[in-house]
Formats: structure tokens, sequence, C-alpha cells
């Protein structure tokens, strides 16, 4: 760490800013709502703002930024730390976990604090992190101790009602004392009672939910207030990125932290506000101003992403929508190209216009696979996207498979969190007999009923076998590289063996473990241990887009909502008919203004995820769930100023005929 002056009043780094950045950094005391529309350049409007706090004399560590994704908090770290590398505030090479600031996701923030205080909660610092699957397994479990069956109560459906909870502040014990008295067999209240099983087995297993991660830290907070001085003490400069997704809890959090120093800067759009489903509050940042006394509102309109053309469509679209801060989006860029438009008979013609249009963008070298996006609004779309591109040779990514929950990738995380919680029994489970130790289902069952003992003599041996592995394991972990450490995991269990003379797919689960292994590079600078603790927390706070870190040469496809915060040169939006682009359940009733408000605010993320050039295309019939609907193109289609439209017509559809030889 270089030294710190006591005031730097050099501001060269606001040259370059246009006046509204450049009037965002500079405002550095008190609350601050900075309205930053698509590609108006927030990040790098809060990273400037992070520099000039430091220069102005306050140390590093005391700066806090919170994002959504791992993606975007490891962009914003590294554009901090290159700031500050440049201004000379830190050298190039300063540690993670230095006098530098804190920039992390949410939940990886409420790592951070429950670690700190594992004790408070009962838990040790590597308590397990449940991802979706093991609460599944967990809520099964539930069911089962109050004799209810599974197939009665769906166990996804119950999970949801927790989670839901859970983003809104409440216990298990709020909950269930709300349902007191009723004795139904409704699904929240068999929900409330599985909650409470739910907690248990979390407690037995030394670990909490992804949920947990920020409703457990709030509980914490809020009953230890010398813990909360603590981190209101450790940060003096709040930035929260994306606060229009914020729910409830994540909104408590960021309020406790603020504290009396109303030093909190929050990033957001309400004309992106598109995940209400998963509990994001429009009101939090709409509220802004009453929550925050004499808070400053700044907006950033200047768009310096995509073309004029684009822009306008965008504005005269987001436009209609009511709930939202007034705003323009204007860009200094290139009128560009017009908009495409194609109707297609059916999705099949649908799908092979858009296979054939990038194919031929490709060949023609007009721009490189990666810079082409095809945003759908529901996933069973990508299927017939994906015959046509691979009929036409297509390279393409389909995001949302995600690299962590491959299974031959999860019995490696599994042996790591064994290794470090031996009460996680979700993961020994997983691992105990893979590979196979010739250990039968009866011999599980007695391991995780306490019955070791009754074990015959071999399969004892197994078991003591197994748990001398995870002890060689852990012992690795706090004195080897995170590389090393994987790369012994993969050899001394002979997860590898099985795979190196098996089949193409095995090969591949091949891969995908030495994968692991380069992963597992990137945290070899942290302190021995520390590595390993820090991949194995990424890993389970994983979202789709950090599919996207593998730079994969080939077309990008993915859900309008997976699209969010990502910019692509060509972006193709498909299915824009009415029920599916505005989109509307089957059987469902119908959408509300609020409902429907957020519809078009996703049509508007879809659009501005485009740098050069769009493609609109819908098609008069689509088959969904086996029946043939014929549909009306999407409203938003008619919002769209036809001199910017070029209906394509010149496309001829062939079905391809595949001949036999019989």
């Amino acid at each position: 760490m270089m030294p710190m002056e006591e005031k730097n009043t050099d501001q060269s780094h606001i040259h370059g800013l246009n006046p509204a950045q450049a009037e965002a950094v500079l405002t550095t005391e008190g609350p601050l709502l900075i309205i930053a529309g698509a590609g108006a350049g927030k990040t790098k409007t809060l990273t400037h703002r992070i520099l000039h706090i430091i220069k102005q004399g306050t140390e590093p560590s005391k700066v806090l930024a919170i994002t959504f994704t791992n993606k975007a908090a490891k962009e914003m770290r590294e554009r901090v730390m290159k700031l500050l590398a440049e201004a000379k505030i830190i050298s190039n090479h300063e540690s993670p976990w230095g006098n530098v600031p804190f920039v992390s996701t949410f939940h990886s923030l409420g790592v951070k604090i429950i670690k700190d205080n594992a004790h408070v909660l009962g838990l040790t610092k590597h308590f397990g992190i449940f991802d979706r699957s093991d609460s599944l397994r967990a809520i099964k479990e539930g069911l089962r101790n109050l004799d209810l069956d599974p197939k009665l109560f769906e166990p996804g459906k119950i999970l949801n009602i927790i989670s839901r909870e859970k983003g809104n502040g409440v216990t298990a014990e709020k909950y269930y004392a709300n349902l007191a008295g009723k004795g139904g067999y409704s699904l929240p209240e068999v929900a409330g009672l599985v909650w409470r099983q739910y907690e248990e087995i979390l407690g037995q297993e030394k670990a909490l939910d992804f949920d947990d991660l920020l409703l457990q830290t709030v509980v914490m907070l809020e009953n230890h207030p010398d813990i909360l001085k603590h981190y209101q003490n450790t940060w003096h400069y709040i930035h929260i990125d994306e606060y229009q997704d914020t729910n409830k809890i994540q909104y408590k959090l960021a309020k406790l932290l603020t504290g009396e120093r109303m030093n909190i800067c929050v990033v957001g759009d309400v004309d992106q506000n598109i995940y209400s489903w998963r509990g994001a509050d429009i009101q939090n940042i709409l509220r802004f101003e009453k929550d925050y006394a004499k808070a400053k509102i700044i907006k950033l309109e200047e768009n310096y992403r995509s073309t004029k053309t684009i822009i306008s469509v965008a504005n005269t679209v987001i436009e209609k929508n009511k709930t939202r801060f007034p705003k323009t989006l204007f860009t200094n860029k290139e009128d560009g190209e017009k908009i495409t438009v194609f109707e297609a008979f059916g999705e099949a013609e649908e799908a092979r216009f858009i296979a054939c249009e990038i194919k031929k963008l490709v060949e023609e070298k007009a721009v490189q696979p990666q810079e082409i996006a095809v945003l759908y609004r529901a996933n069973f779309q990508s299927r017939v996207l994906e015959e046509a591109l691979i009929s036409e040779g297509v390279a393409y990514q389909l995001l949302g498979t995600k690299f962590f929950e491959r299974a031959e990738v999860k019995n490696i995380l599994s042996y790591l969190k064994a290794a470090l919680n031996p009460d996680s029994l979700g993961d020994v489970k997983r691992i105990i007999n893979i590979p196979a130790r010739g250990l039968g289902k009866v011999a599980i069952l007695k391991i995780f009923s306490g019955q070791k003992d009754t074990l015959p003599k071999a399969a004892k041996e197994k078991v003591i076998e197994f748990y001398n592995l995870l002890e060689k394991i852990k012992e690795k972990i706090f004195t080897d590289k995170p590389e090393e450490v994987v790369r012994f995991v993969i050899t001394e269990t002979g997860l590898d063996k099985d795979l190196r003379d098996g089949t193409e797919d095995d090969k591949e689960r091949l891969e995908n473990m030495k994968e692991l292994v380069t992963l597992a590079v990137r945290y070899n600078h942290w302190p021995k241990g520390e590595g390993i603790e820090k991949m194995l927390e990424e890993a389970a706070l994983a979202s789709d887009q950090d599919e996207m870190e593998k730079k994969e040469n080939a077309a990008r496809l993915m859900t309008v909502h997976s699209a969010k915060g990502l910019e692509f040169d060509y972006v193709f939006i498909t299915g824009l008919e009415e029920d599916l682009f505005p989109h509307q359940k089957m059987g469902a009733q119908r959408k509300t203004g609020d409902e429907e408000e957020e519809e078009r605010r996703l049509f508007y993320v879809a659009l501005t995820r485009a740098r050069k050039k769009l493609y609109l295309t819908h098609a008069k019939s689509r088959t969904i769930f086996g029946s043939t609907l014929y549909n009306n193109p999407s409203r938003f289609l008619e919002d769209i100023d036809p001199e910017l439209i070029v209906p394509e017509e010149e496309f001829e559809y062939r079905e391809k005929i595949i001949y036999l030889d019989l």
C-alpha cells in the first residue's frame, strides 16, 4: 500500500466524464441516487467516485461497493484496483484482503459478516451453503419426517414460499406464529411445518441456504448492536449498484450499514426493474428520497452503447410506462442501421431465418460470433433455435447450464466442503460412494443413522478410509495452493480413473474437472486455506452470467432476464407475439398494470443490449405444449416508428429434407 496523503486536490480523474457523471463523482457526502439509463456509463461513474473519495483522504478499506452478480463484482473490483494503481494509491500487486475497497455481491458480503461472527449463529467459519438441490433434498426429508407425501406437496413450491418469505425478512418462527391455530393442510400451512424441519436440518449440517446469507446477517445486526456498530465503523461510504433490483432484506441490510453517516450512493434505473418475481421491490428506489432526508438525485442520460436508431426505439417503448423517473436517453453515436423485423409462418421458419442471418453475418465478417445474442422470453424457445443453428453449422453457447451444477464438478466441490465441514451430511452423502467403495444402500443408511458400529468389518474399514481421505484433503487445503488441492482431490479420490478411456461424454466430464483446476489458479494468490474457501463461496453464489466468463467464439442464446447487464453488437429478439412477449401464462389471470409495465421494461432491457443492430422476429403460429396457437404480433411492435423499420421479405424458407439410403 502506498502512503495515503491527507487530501489530494488533483482532479485529473474527472477529465473524460460528462457533466452529470462528474457531478455524481464529486458529490461524496450524504445520500445520493444516481438514475443511470442503459449504457450510460454507471460503472465508470461508480469506480471514479470511489477513486475520488479515496483521493480526498479516506482509507480505501473504508469504502464498500455492492452489486448483484460475481461477474459484475469482478469487473468493478478490477476497474477500481486499476484506477487506484494508476493513481499510485496502491501497488499493482495489492492483495485483495489488504487495505483496499471491499467490492462484492450482496451474498458475498453476507458470507463475510457471518464468517466473522459465526459463533453468534452457532456455526463454524467453514459453514456449508445449500444450493437449490441441497435445499430440495432437505425439504423432502422434512416432509417425510412429518409423514407427508412429497407427491402431494411439491417440494419446489414449498421451497419457493420459504425463499420468498426469507427475502421479505421473515424468519421461520414469525411465519409459523402467523399460522398458529389454523391447523390445516393448505400449501402455506404445510410450508410452515416443513420450514421448521428444514431449519433443524440446516442446523444439524452446520449450513445456511442462499437466502439465509442475507436474512441471518440482518437478524444478527439487528440483535447485536455492537456487531452492527463495528461494520458501520468499518465502511464509511457505501455504494449499491442495480438498486432497483433490491428486495426487502437487501434494503434492510443497506439501511443498517449506512447508519447515521448517511453516506450511501445507490445507482439504478426503474426502467430496468425486471425481477419482481424474485422479490425485487421497485418501491426501494422510488422512495429513496423519503428514506434518506436531503437525498440528491442525478440522472445519467447519455448512452455510450447504442446507435441513435436503437435509442430512439427504446425511448418510445418505455415512455408508455407510468411508474418511472422521467428521463430520455440520448447518444452522440451515428444513426446506425434500421431495425429488421421478420414475420415467420411458424417457429421453425423464425429459427431458420435467425440461423441463416447469423451464418451470413459471420461469413461476411460483419461481426464476431460472440458479439451476437439471440434473446427469448421463455426457456422452451431455445430448443427450435438450437436445432436451426446446428442444422446451419452455426456455433452457439447456451446460457443457463451452470458449470458448477455439473455432477462431476459438484463431486469435487463436495469433497472440499466435506473436508472443511464433516457435518455437511449432504456433501458426505453425495461422495461417500463416489467413486464406488462397495458401500451399499443399507450400509449408508446405517452410517447416517448413527449405527456405524453394526457395519461388517470390511465396510467399517472403507468408512474409516473415506474419513481419513477427507482429513488428507483438509490438510492440503491449509498447506497447498488451490490449484494443487483440486488436482489432489481428482487424483487421490480416483474420480478421473473411470473417465480416461470412456465415452465422449466421459471425456467431456474429465475436461470439466480439468477446467476446475484451471479455475482454481485464480485463487492461488490468496493465503493458504482462504483460496479454497473463496472458490467454494463463489461457486455457491454463481449465476448464469458467470458462464460468460468462458470466452467461446460462438453466438449466445439466453433469456432476456439472463441478458441484463450484458451488451452485444447484434441482437435478435424472438417470439414477439401477444401472450409470449409480453408473456401471459396459460390459464393465468390477465396481468395487472404493474405486471404489464414490467413486461415493457423487459422489452426495453432487451432492446438496449444492442450496440449496432436489432432484429425483431415473430411467428404467426407457434406450437406450445403440443398445441398449435395462432398469434397476433406483440403490442410492442406497434410502438416502433415505421420509419425506423425495414421488413425482411426476401428470406425464403425451405425445410431441410434428409434422404436415407435403405
